[in-house]
């Protein structure tokens, strides 16, 4: 990978590559689930207590091949007393794509046909590179062949070695004892396994993945990249089957914790990440990116940023909006263009329209604040919190600084600085006195085009050839 961030750590569709993996893993609902670190093993391991704290970790000091890794496993479960007994599935930490529902198919397919192991195998257009799978009359795997090792007619074989098996633990057990070292690498290769048991006359089976794209492992940016439009491929099938419009598939990105309700409607150019929800008849983009925001019913939200925020049902976002954390729109409110806010609650009903910061503060219902307004919540030290009631109008181009209070029903002047708080029905005016000083710019810029143009307008008013 290139990268100081362990490969398992690289995230796609909004979990690490090692995240999508126990995901997958927790459907079976086993009772046990261990993974296995070695490399950056305190980052691996301060990650899954973050993202599954029922997982446990068996540490591989020394990197002495797949065999020797589960059997690592294995022991951490044998020295906590743990009986090895049942099934064992061991995956890949790098295969994001892995699904449970092809896990459980694994399971039973190794339950119902006796198998002492049984490899999840897949069917692919090009085999070049992969172990390929050898099977006897009986449909039993007779072997798992390596692409250097196999012959002509083994290489035609398209069904390959996922990485992916299901043991009887047992024998999982007493098979890893027995596995040799003496190979290329001087590794403990879990496939000897395989060989192990079916020279003591046990059956060795196969279950094939419906989709061989499952499997796919990522060793690279490139093959990250690929598995990441996969995945999204699939997410979005998913919501489109279940009544969301997405516009554009190749341009919407969303994460696997986004969820949507029917209806919805998604245009290009759209990025849903986190636990981001989008409700029944909510509109969201084009070239939106919304991160844990949730967006009730016939909300429209058009090119807009926003993180850990909440719109409400009916509410109009955008465009060009940000929507920072703390962000609470009303039904029926408005964040309109170039507005940006933080931590605020909206009314139901209340308008920010345009060019407009808010920050700390709550808005009562049906308010309209003046364009080009500001919330000076900072004073270089503290954040202070604004409050503007109900029905208020508010002029544009005003300063409210925190902490202040406007009344219900009140006003405040276009232009105004408020520092001081406004009583209900009031109308606050705070700027400085107009002064006309006549003829200063013939007097201080004469000859130019002001000067001409004022020259000009004053002939006219008065009637001059």
């Amino acid at each position: 990978m290139k990268s100081a961030t362990p490969k398992v750590l690289h995230a796609i569709c909004g979990r690490s590559l090692v995240g999508h993996v126990v995901a997958a893993a927790r459907e079976l609902e086993p009772e046990h689930l261990v993974v296995i670190v070695g490399h950056a093993r305190e980052q691996v391991s301060a990650h899954l207590s973050e993202i599954d704290p029922g997982v446990r970790t068996a540490v591989q000091y020394e990197q002495n091949g797949t065999g020797h890794a589960v059997r690592m496993g294995l022991e951490e479960l044998s020295n906590s007393g743990v009986a090895l007994d049942g099934t064992v599935i061991v995956v890949c930490g790098d295969t994001p794509l892995l699904t449970g529902e092809t896990l459980q198919r694994l399971a039973s397919t190794h339950a119902a046909d006796g198998n002492a192991v049984t490899v999840l195998t897949a069917e692919v257009p090009d085999s070049t590179g992969y172990g390929r799978i050898v099977r006897d009359d009986s449909g039993a795997v007779t072997a798992i062949v390596e692409h250097k090792d196999a012959t002509d007619a083994q290489r035609a074989i398209r069904e390959i070695n996922s990485g992916v098996f299901a043991f009887d633990a047992k024998l999982l057990a007493d098979a890893l004892g027995k596995v040799r070292t003496d190979n290329s690498q001087g590794e403990e290769y879990l496939t000897d396994v395989l060989g192990i048991l079916r020279e003591a006359g046990h059956r060795v089976g196969a279950a094939v993945a419906d989709d061989h794209r499952e499997i796919l492992g990522i060793n690279n940016r490139v093959q990250l990249a690929e598995a990441r439009k996969l995945l999204n491929e699939r997410l979005l099938h998913a919501a489109m089957m279940s009544g969301v419009t997405v516009v554009d598939p190749a341009t919407t990105w969303v994460d696997v914790t986004v969820t949507f309700e029917p209806d919805a409607l998604v245009q290009p150019g759209t990025q849903l990440l986190g636990a981001t929800h989008v409700a029944t008849g909510a509109e969201v983009g084009p070239n939106t990116r919304l991160t844990d925001t949730t967006v009730h019913a016939g909300a429209r939200v058009d090119n807009t940023v926003a993180d850990s925020a909440v719109i409400g049902e009916g509410a109009n976002v955008g465009p060009y909006a940000y929507l920072r954390p703390g962000t609470r729109l009303g039904a029926k409110s408005k964040a309109g263009a170039y507005v940006e806010m933080k931590n605020a609650t909206i009314g139901e009903g209340t308008k920010v329209p345009h060019l407009s910061y808010v920050g700390d503060a709550t808005i009562g219902e049906y308010t309209n604040i003046g364009a080009a307004s500001v919330f000076v919540n900072y004073d270089g030290v503290s954040k202070h919190h604004t409050t503007i009631g109900s029905h208020c109008r508010t002029g544009s181009d005003n300063m409210f600084v925190a902490p202040v209070t406007i009344g219900d029903g009140a006003y405040t002047a276009a232009g105004s600085v408020i520092t001081k708080d406004v009583p209900p029905g009031s109308l606050a005016v705070a700027r400085g006195q107009q002064r006309n000083i006549e003829g200063w710019v013939a007097r201080k810029r004469p000859g130019s085009a002001a000067a001409e143009a004022a020259e000009a307008a004053r002939r006219d008013s008065e009637g001059e050839q």
